[in-house]
């Protein structure tokens, strides 16, 4: 998002908290095939509150699931959410592309609680505003630069150059576009569900009409099996994982209050959206990230919402070789991949 070169090849690179993702897709004129995938887990507390607390250990794990999977290209695609981004729709005196480049500095300084000068940023104008057709809706996006120059140095340490910064709610969106159908009439919530952040992300025909980063994810359900069943860390994983195969009903009922918790939060983020928008109703959900294969989560979801809740598929139109890559494995995995796949898709220079 912050940093372009000339369009070529790369590869996506998702560094979660409890795990680096990486995935590469060549482009053949327009369809996608799968070349790689690969997941490497890291040590507790590699990363904590979006901040890379354990670099060594990040870049020893990028290093080692590269060189397994023998990807040779250099240049890396990788994202940020959370607290380490800051996201803005603001509006705008309408004016064009080269003119917004000039200004965007100056107009930022109001939205960006940093100095200007320690950031980088991006933006994307959207539209034009609905109720004054001599405004448009811009799409701001900035990072402080301490928190990119921490990522520029663990992929330098593995031996790779950083090439692009995204965000994980683009990156979902690219992984979506790709790979399902939708009308122009779709207005969509993509809600992607990691260890420690959630992130939200309504859209239509292409655009960001809403997103925000909840810090909320996956370790809540793994913070309440372990403080309400004792059980160890490992324990509390292996049981949030499976209890959709488990006759433990206390196991179920923790994962269940969790359930409630996380679908509370995400009515609250729709709700929220529903009540600025003027016709653009949300009309279907998509979910994504490790969460979305929880016990009835997806159920309680649809129930809590009423909408039409799916689970994204970041491999659904990808082209790949069987002799290769397993189905039954990539559709395990899927729900984990949605960023590093919408990474993977980017090219550098692409806007």
């Amino acid at each position: 998002m912050f940093l372009f070169k000339k369009k070529k090849e790369v590869v996506g690179i998702d560094i979660g908290s409890s795990s680096v993702k990486v995935v590469q897709i060549k482009d053949n004129k327009g369809s996608f095939q799968l070349l790689n995938v690969g997941i490497f887990p890291l040590p507790a507390e590699a990363i904590v509150d979006n901040t890379l607390m354990d670099s060594s250990a990040i870049a020893i794990g990028i290093k080692s699931l590269v060189a397994s999977l023998d990807i040779k290209i250099k240049e890396v695609v990788c994202s940020i959410s959370g607290n380490s981004v800051i996201i803005r729709k603001i509006v705008l005196p309408t004016m064009s592309q080269e003119e917004l480049e000039e200004q965007i500095s100056w107009e930022a300084e109001q939205y960006i609680p940093f100095d200007i000068n320690d950031v980088n940023m991006d933006f994307q104008i959207l539209s034009p505003d609905s109720i004054d057709p001599t405004r448009m809706n811009v799409l701001l996006v900035a990072s402080k630069k301490d928190i990119i120059n921490d990522y520029v140095s663990v992929f330098s340490d593995a031996g790779m150059q950083l090439s692009v910064v995204d965000v994980d709610s683009f990156a979902v969106q690219n992984a979506f576009e790709v790979n399902h159908d939708y009308t122009p009439e779709d207005v969509i919530a993509l809600i992607n569900i990691g260890a420690s952040v959630m992130n939200v992300n309504v859209i239509k025909e292409g655009s960001t009409l809403f997103t925000r980063d909840v810090q909320m994810g996956g370790n809540l359900y793994s913070e309440e099996i372990q403080k309400q069943l004792g059980l160890s860390g490992e324990d509390a994983e292996i049981g949030k994982l499976l209890a959709h195969e488990s006759h433990n009903k206390e196991l179920q009922n923790v994962i269940l209050a969790v359930n409630e918790t996380i679908t509370q939060e995400i009515r609250r983020s729709l709700d929220f959206y529903n009540s600025t928008a003027n016709t653009d109703r949300i009309s279907r959900v998509f979910v994504s990230g490790g969460c979305s294969k929880v016990y009835k989560l997806i159920s309680a979801i649809s129930e809590k919402t009423d909408l039409l809740v799916e689970i994204l598929n970041p491999f659904a139109k990808l082209k790949y070789d069987e002799k290769d890559f397993d189905p039954e494995y990539l559709q395990e995995i899927a729900p984990l991949m949605a960023v590093p796949v919408g990474l993977a898709v980017r090219r550098i220079g692409d806007k």
